[in-house]
């Protein structure tokens, strides 16, 4: 008796699939690429680019500058995204301790005497010298010290440099104490500097001061208001992370 014959079923042979996989996987990186050079919507690219990378499962960028005229697309992953993220975090920090300073200043009725503005630079405060010094002196008057405590307070656990500077209005002055107006800004910028650290228990090595005398006058010298205002010391909490103010648009 004959056994019986054996069919082997045929398996199709499916090797082709992992490279047609590549294939497409490839084609979609082309296809994103081409998106980013031909769009300026910086956010929109971003967000492509971030689901890009959740497709991979890679987590490192894949998307790099192409060196194409939309030099604003950022690689995701890379140094340049971190610091756009530490960026947004340091200005909501000056943010609010902007905004805190302000209701502290209006309390205490220094709020035409002392300014604070949030620049491309950093959080600035500037005080005008009527409300610190005596004319023509650098001693810090006792009534601000309150002010300065408060200052202190707010900004001593930021990581940041702090950039004092002192500056006058274009009227000589030569006394026994100070020989110009350089000596003058010099010496006020390093008394607040002094007080902030023994007083305000800042760690001194974030500051730096500097002293420009007549010679970076933000008003026209030319009136007394212009002089009253050149005459101050501005701190300065020093940005360590570049901000964009088009980051803080939303995306349509």
């Amino acid at each position: 008796m004959k056994g019986k014959k054996q069919h082997h079923e045929e398996h199709v042979d499916e090797t082709w699939l992992l490279p047609y996989s590549d294939m497409l996987t490839l084609l979609l990186a082309l296809f994103i690429v081409m998106f980013a050079m031909s769009k300026v919507d910086n956010q929109k690219m971003k967000q492509i680019s971030k689901q890009f990378n959740v497709i991979f499962s890679g987590g490192t960028g894949v998307l790099k500058d192409s060196g194409a005229n939309n030099s604003n697309v950022v690689a995701v992953g890379d140094s340049s995204t971190d610091n756009e993220t530490n960026g947004l975090v340091e200005q909501d920090k000056m943010a609010v301790i902007k905004n805190t300073l302000e209701q502290e200043i209006k309390s205490e009725g220094y709020a035409d005497k002392v300014k604070v503005d949030l620049t491309g630079e950093g959080l600035s405060i500037s005080i005008q010298d009527t409300v610190i010094f005596n004319s023509g002196e650098a001693d810090v008057l006792n009534n601000f010290d309150t002010v300065l405590i408060q200052i202190s307070n707010m900004i001593k656990n930021l990581d940041n440099e702090i950039r004092i500077s002192g500056h006058t209005d274009n009227v000589p002055i030569k006394n026994n104490k100070f020989r110009s107006n350089w000596d003058l800004s010099y010496m006020r910028a390093s008394n607040v500097m002094n007080f902030m650290v023994d007083k305000g228990h800042i760690s001194p090595d974030k500051f730096s001061i500097q002293a420009y005398g007549e010679y970076r006058p933000k008003y026209d010298n030319s009136s007394e208001a212009g002089r009253a205002k050149n005459r101050s010391v501005d701190i300065l909490i020093v940005r360590k992370y570049t901000f964009n103010t088009n980051n803080t648009k939303s995306t349509q």
